[in-house]
């Protein structure tokens, strides 16, 4: 017997705009979307969560910012991290080098994890899962930071953002390689990942058609398809992500159907039903 497909829909970016935040709350109402995952730094955040409260069916997890977004902690607290501005910059690799190498930026960094976790925490939200913006939970670094001090607030999910070989993206040695070390500190952690993702190749284009594409192709296992959907474009989307259409991401959300056979779902609904099989 081939193992159930099951499916996970993410809305990344919760809390950057009210665009966005409409657009989650709207896609749980009365559209597929599963989950969200929560900026708590974000120009947004507050009417985000306030919408959270009225969409009892939405799964909401940490949206984790180190990179290219608005520190939680004061940036004098952290100013091996943050640039003149008192923001994250965006370039990945000087990061990565600096996230490594650097102690007083390893130790500023898990300072600013435990306070995106506590401000997190302090919503009364309960916490579904966590991801990082532009994937950075795998770097090494991130990662395990994200796992140790995320266990501490009752994490219990993590995606990892491996998409099948035939899907594009998943077929790049490199992240393979980078997501299989995240993979593996995730279960020494004990911590439930998705075993596909969707979305990663055609990060910003998850249109209608392009979702529905990708829904022929669901492999059997937990896999998890994310969005980034908006009702409006404003200044902020259009400085931070010109190119992406996130209007058709909000249509895609709205107007397609998971396929027969596939069951929706969300992490902490998986997490909690992989304890009962253990027990």
């Amino acid at each position: 017997m081939s193992e159930a497909r099951r499916l996970v829909t993410v809305a990344d970016d919760f809390g950057l705009t009210e665009g966005v935040n409409e657009a989650v709350e709207q896609a749980s109402q009365h559209g597929m979307l599963t989950s969200a995952s929560l900026m708590v730094g974000a120009p947004a955040f507050e009417d985000a969560v306030q919408r959270a409260k009225r969409c009892p069916h939405l799964h909401v997890g940490l949206h984790l910012v180190v990179i290219e977004g608005t520190p939680v902690l004061p940036p004098k607290q952290i100013p091996s991290l943050v640039d003149d501005h008192g923001r994250f910059p965006s370039d990945q690799v000087r990061l990565g080098i600096n996230y490594f190498f650097s102690p007083a930026a390893r130790r500023q960094l898990a300072a600013e994890i435990r306070a995106q976790f506590a401000q997190f925490a302090a919503t009364g939200l309960r916490l579904d899962h966590a991801n990082a913006h532009k994937h950075m939970q795998l770097h090494p670094t991130v990662g395990h930071m994200m796992i140790e001090i995320g266990r501490e607030f009752g994490l219990q999910a993590v995606r990892v953002p491996q998409e099948p070989a035939r899907a594009g993206a998943g077929s790049d040695r490199l992240l393979r390689s980078w997501c299989g070390v995240f993979r593996r500190q995730a279960a020494r952690a004990g911590l439930l990942t998705n075993d596909h993702v969707l979305g990663l190749g055609a990060t910003g284009h998850m249109t209608p058609d392009t979702t529905r594409a990708l829904l022929k192709t669901l492999p059997p296992g937990l896999t998890e398809m994310y969005f980034h959907p908006a009702t409006r474009r404003d200044a902020v989307l259009q400085t931070l992500m010109p190119e992406y259409e996130h209007l058709a991401e909000f249509r895609a959300l709205m107007e397609v159907a998971a396929p027969a056979g596939v069951r929706l779902t969300s992490y902490s609904e998986e997490a909690g039903r992989s304890r009962k099989l253990l027990f």
